[in-house]
């Protein structure tokens, strides 16, 4: 389409009202969409998005937390248009591809490591992130059958936890307002406290527990590691639970709890992978290796639409045999390894790489943390956490009490929808504002991103 829409302005009432008609949007209550006029974005640059009405809006989360490098990147462009040259695409079952075989090195290579210990070794592609955890519940629960251990057929995850919308992600989900619909679907786990010190589940205060949340997952662990495939987690920061922020030390007291109870440990670094919490990876703050790691959104810097699930050597070999055994993994996708997702893919880890990416983040990190803690200092913002370039903002009824808007209220929206107004997107999550702008934000436009913020938090009725 080209950059001005044709029959301007007659054809944007045209196309809202075919969306209206026609699209149902995710998380979406369509009643109230289909009273509103939706924005429709037609153009990308950078950091911003631009609708059919030519009106240009800073991209605050990154359209849903994919786009890294911001929009038409020329190196990733053209990566994809030199690979549409060649094949768009072709199957992996039964076949390899270029890109995916130099995509699967690059991943490996930029993976957690230790010393003396491989680590993740193999790559199994799907193409969300939804389907990269399936994969993940899946080998778990096969790699103890072939070892010998039926037995293990459960999970543990963790209350707020959100690992995607298919139904084995939602079974280890643990958000009620998105997944209790369905619970008659879901196969059992077991769940453990979330580490949200600022609504502790137990009821303890921030600084004065010895993280009994630990405590809790280790108390399951000890009665039912005998079940539990895997324990799976988001590594530091439970990203659709609210932006919830982990306390030093947790990622790795789960860690040393799996090996001691002979669990695997799943990491969902879905939302957190590729440069969002300052590392490549979320495990590397705590020199974490999870047994397998599940990626997607940023991995084409949300060019196009694919994953990765990554095991161990040790997990790879529990399915190695004679054909006739049936140890094969029987997974798979039709877009499985897809070859212009991955040139996509990997032009994005070279742009990491080429444009030192996350040590030019530092200094915008000290900009991000200063002025959320202004913003934490407003009368209706509970809590302001941080990890990165990712935020979560609280606002509350009352600060002394820690008290909610009740959820029709709809603070959140109202609050994004007034930074719209100023020419920012952004989204909550109920009560929670969320910002997870572009890694390649500049300084300037960052100061503009939260001062909007600010001022759409102070202006919003209930808020002064």
């Amino acid at each position: 389409m080209n950059t001005k829409v044709r029959g301007y302005p007659e054809e944007i009432g045209r196309l809202r009202e075919l969306d209206k008609r026609f699209v149902w949007h995710p998380f979406t209550q369509m009643k109230e969409w289909s009273a509103d006029e939706p924005v429709i974005i037609l153009e990308g640059r950078d950091c911003f998005i631009k609708d059919i009405s030519g009106r240009w809006y800073l991209d605050g989360v990154s359209s849903l937390w994919v786009n890294i490098h911001g929009h038409r990147k020329n190196e990733i462009d053209d990566a994809i248009r030199n690979q549409l040259d060649l094949i768009a695409h072709s199957t992996l079952l039964g076949l390899g591809s270029v890109p995916s075989i130099e995509l699967a090195e690059r991943l490996i290579r930029i993976a957690p490591k230790s010393a003396g210990y491989s680590g993740l070794t193999k790559v199994f592609y799907s193409d969300n992130g939804s389907t990269a955890v399936e994969v993940s519940l899946k080998m778990a629960f096969q790699y103890w059958i072939h070892r010998g251990r039926k037995g293990k057929d459960s999970f543990l995850s963790l209350h707020n936890a959100y690992h995607g919308d298919t139904l084995g992600a939602v079974s280890v989900g643990g958000i009620d307002i998105f997944h209790n619909t369905f619970s008659p679907l879901l196969f059992r786990t077991h769940k453990a406290p979330a580490p949200y010190c600022y609504r502790c589940e137990l009821g303890l205060k921030r600084g004065d527990c010895a993280m009994d949340c630990l405590g809790e997952v280790e108390k399951i662990l000890n009665e039912h590691s005998h079940e539990i495939a895997a324990v799976i987690i988001e590594p530091l920061l439970q990203a659709a639970g609210g932006m919830i922020v982990w306390p030093k030390g947790y990622l790795i007291g789960v860690r040393n709890l799996c090996d001691k109870h002979d669990v695997l440990m799943i990491a969902d670094e879905v939302a957190t992978g590729f440069g969002r919490t300052g590392r490549m990876f979320a495990c590397e703050h705590e020199s974490v290796i999870p047994d397998i790691m599940c990626l997607s959104k940023g991995l084409t810097s949300g060019y196009l639409p694919l994953a990765a699930t990554l095991a161990t050597e040790e997990i790879y070999n529990a399915f190695l045999g004679e054909f006739s055994e049936l140890k094969t993994f029987f997974h798979g996708h039709s877009f499985t390894g897809n070859p212009l997702a991955a040139a996509a893919a990997i032009a994005c880890i070279d742009v990491f790489e080429k444009e030192n990416t996350l040590e030019l983040m530092r200094p915008k990190v000290a900009v991000f943390e200063d002025a959320l803690g202004e913003i934490a200092a407003l009368p209706h913002v509970g809590d302001a956490r941080s990890i990165g370039l990712v935020a979560g903002i609280e606002l509350v009824k009352d600060k002394k009490t820690a008290k909610s808007y009740d959820w029709d209220e709809k603070m959140g929206w109202k609050v994004c929808l007034k930074a719209r107004e100023d020419g920012v997107i952004i989204r909550p999550l109920g009560n929670v504002v969320v910002l997870m702008p572009p890694l390649c934000i500049g300084n300037e436009n960052l100061k503009h991103l939260m001062d909007i913020v600010k001022k759409s938090i102070i202006s919003v009725k209930g808020c002064l």
